[in-house]
């Protein structure tokens, strides 16, 4: 029955596409601002800014967009580096969204082996220098052709900071910022082109805190209470845990504070967990034992405990019709194949990547997926939750190369993960365009969102007072 849907779908969508003419001219009007955008992407890539904390490059892509004849809304929910740009009026009111923040510790030069530009710096270990100026490019693509075309609808980039942990898209559908979305689109670099019905991970984070009673080491252990002794008891207790969650668990931490001296008993210390599974509901129970251990910890070692929330985002929700529409024209882009000069930037950093893809894998469109999984979490879930909303991934690494990575990083700041970008570009400004052109598209994204997502299902575990806090991490 599920397959016959999709065939009818196909079929829906191979209706709907633009005249063959004019989608050419699309592409060649995307391609002619290469060299442009490419270096937007560029600039983004060195300004490398931490989460809630991307003031240079929101003002770039805002002044690009405005410059454009786009309308600008910043500082939505109350954060200064959250926009959205608009063109246009009436119905279907399309969005496309895009990201800018940058990773802790990932600082890395455009070359194939490891090379810090800062030492300890941020860096774009996730492309999001070239997310978000992808984006840009569509929506720019897409207005025009509506203006050229005379055209009724509105087009949108919403401009997201924080999607690394900090839930920027959370904050800003609270604010109201989405409220009358029709459909969204949205996409991410990877080491290969992907497209289908692709979910990911929910999570909740937290730090745990333990509160302990400092002395000196020798002369008076027995009378301190170390806060270390629980945050290690609690990890301890993690990796005991592990046996006992579902195998689609993934549970991650770091010691974010261990004491100030070895010769001090510890009066304070700190852990910061990651909870990760494909199902909300379920995740919400393993968060429940891991909370219980961080309890038993500081029980065990007389100390106390308290857990910050520090953020929690759902797991996406695929939408059949959009994600047809998305493999149709990434399909009809196809891929990019590399120079002589990246051949040899990706033959050097293949040695030092965990993958096994052969390279020209990043030419190709694999078949659609039926159902899959994207192992990471990403704040687009909630929005996919509440809106129908389209997802794929563009080729802007070396095959092989994993997300938050040097490589990763290294591939964003040069001409691999702009040709990529681009590939990126010219597919949602496609997407885009077919929707505005085909009413029937956009109310079978509705009618697939409706059947997937049931009635106050939705619920994000931020509370309602939390505000957007550049010092989440």
């Amino acid at each position: 029955m599920r397959r016959n849907a999709g065939f009818l779908l196909a079929a829906l969508i191979a209706q709907a596409q633009i005249p063959n003419a004019e989608r050419a001219a699309i592409v060649q009007s995307v391609d002619q601002r290469a060299e442009h955008f490419g270096q937007i992407s560029r600039q983004i890539w060195e300004f490398a800014e931490l989460g809630y904390q991307e003031t240079k490059s929101s003002a770039l892509l805002q002044k690009e967009l405005a410059s454009n004849g786009f309308t600008i809304v910043s500082g939505i929910a109350g954060a200064p580096t959250a926009f959205s740009a608009t063109w246009g009026t009436g119905n279907p009111v399309i969005a496309i969204m895009g990201e800018f923040d940058a990773l802790p510790g990932l600082s890395q030069a455009a070359t194939p082996a490891r090379e810090a530009v800062i030492a300890n710096g941020a860096g774009h270990g996730c492309g999001h220098n070239l997310l978000g100026t992808a984006s840009a490019l569509a929506v720019i693509a897409a207005k025009e052709y509506l203006e050229q075309h005379k055209l009724p609808g509105t087009i949108r980039y919403y401009g997201t900071p924080a999607e690394e942990g900090g839930g920027g898209k959370i904050f800003m559908l609270r604010a109201g910022a989405f409220h009358d979305v029709d459909a969204v689109l949205a996409w991410h670099p990877d080491d290969a082109q992907r497209t289908g019905n692709i979910s990911s991970l929910a999570n909740v984070t937290g730090k745990f805190k333990f509160h302990g009673v400092a002395s000196h080491a020798a002369m008076a252990p027995e009378a301190g209470r170390s806060a270390l002794d629980g945050v290690m008891l609690m990890n301890m207790g993690i990796e005991f845990l592990r046996e006992h969650v579902p195998q689609e668990t993934r549970l991650h931490y770091i010691i974010t504070n261990g004491g100030s001296a070895p010769n001090i008993v510890p009066e304070q210390a700190e852990t910061y967990l990651y909870a990760r599974h494909p199902d909300m509901p379920a995740l919400l129970g393993i968060w429940e034992r891991v909370q219980k251990n961080a309890e038993g910890a500081a029980m065990q070692t007389e100390t106390k405990v308290d857990v910050a929330l520090t953020g929690s985002v759902w797991n996406v929700m695929p939408n059949d019709p959009l994600n047809r529409l998305l493999n149709r024209n990434l399909s009809y882009v196809g891929g990019s194949p590399y120079s002589a000069e990246e051949q040899l930037f990706a033959e050097k950093l293949r040695p030092t990547t965990a993958g096994k893809k052969e390279l020209g894998s990043q030419e190709r469109v694999p078949a659609f997926e039926e159902s899959g999984m994207f192992s990471a979490s990403t704040d687009a879930g909630d929005v996919s939750w509440q809106f129908p909303m389209g997802h794929f991934m563009a080729a802007t690494w070396v095959p092989g190369v994993n997300a938050h990575t040097w490589q990763a990083a290294a591939c964003s700041g040069m001409s691999i993960g702009r040709k990529g970008m681009m590939v990126a570009a010219k597919t949602l400004s496609l997407s885009a365009i077919d929707l505005f052109l085909d009413p029937k598209l956009v109310a079978a994204a509705k009618a697939d969102f409706k059947k997937r997502v049931g009635p106050g299902v939705y619920r994000s575990l931020i509370p309602a007072e939390q505000k957007p806090n550049p010092n989440y991490r």
